[in-house]
């Protein structure tokens, strides 16, 4: 099944409340929330008290994104925010398997990472203690940023894996997603798709996400 997920960094943080309301009804089912310290990427977005606020009014399925150095100090606290999903970059530790197991011990999918400059390689071990592997396909960091089409190339290895060893695996593309290229993604072998500006900044976001589920659905993994 195919989900949207709205990245909240594309949002107005003046009304947060009211755009995770607006994306809901529009139909997104999953909102993506990028949490960066500015050390991992050069840049600073919000924390857990901001998702935990979030979380009092919204059913969605959060998907925690940590762009965060050694992220196994922080697990505890964005489960007690509400996380559903919390993912993790492969190169922000020294230890993935740790993050992996605490992750799990807190009753929470895990999804696990790789920046574009990763080759796919480092990830494949991986893959059956995941849950979500998440491909970017732009470099983490800044929202806006134009899509990397290569990137696919690493969801298409993942995805034939996957399917070869019977794996239930969510794969994620993050980065520069929209209604003209979404196809790309989902016919690479993606199911989570996460778009910032494209939803947050449409006039009309219920059509975008619709033409984006169609454009999905009509292009689906060739394999």
């Amino acid at each position: 099944m195919t989900h949207i997920a709205p990245s909240l960094l594309a949002a107005d943080f003046a009304n947060l409340e009211e755009c995770v309301k607006r994306v809901t009804d529009a139909g997104a089912t999953y909102l993506h929330l990028d949490v960066m310290d500015g050390i991992f990427v050069p840049n600073i977005s919000f924390g857990a008290p901001v998702i935990a606020s979030l979380r009092k009014k919204s059913n969605l399925c959060f998907d925690v994104h940590l762009m965060i150095k050694e992220p196994l100090r922080y697990i505890d606290a964005f489960t007690k925010a509400g996380a559903d999903i919390i993912t993790f970059h492969l190169e922000s530790c020294k230890d993935p398997d740790a993050v992996i197991e605490a992750i799990h011990a807190r009753d929470l999918k895990c999804g696990l990472a790789i920046s574009p400059a990763t080759p796919v390689e480092k990830i494949l071990p991986f893959l059956s203690k995941i849950e979500m592997a998440l491909v970017m396909t732009v470099v983490p960091g800044f929202g806006g940023q134009a899509f990397m089409p290569k990137c696919l190339d690493k969801v298409r290895v993942i995805r034939r894996i996957a399917e070869r060893d019977g794996l239930k695996l969510d794969i994620e593309v993050d980065g520069g997603i929209n209604e003209e290229n979404v196809g790309l993604t989902t016919a690479a072998g993606a199911n989570i798709i996460v778009s910032g500006s494209t939803i947050f900044r449409s006039k009309r976001p219920k059509l975008t996400i619709t033409k984006m589920l169609k454009a999905a659905k009509d292009n689906p993994f060739r394999g």
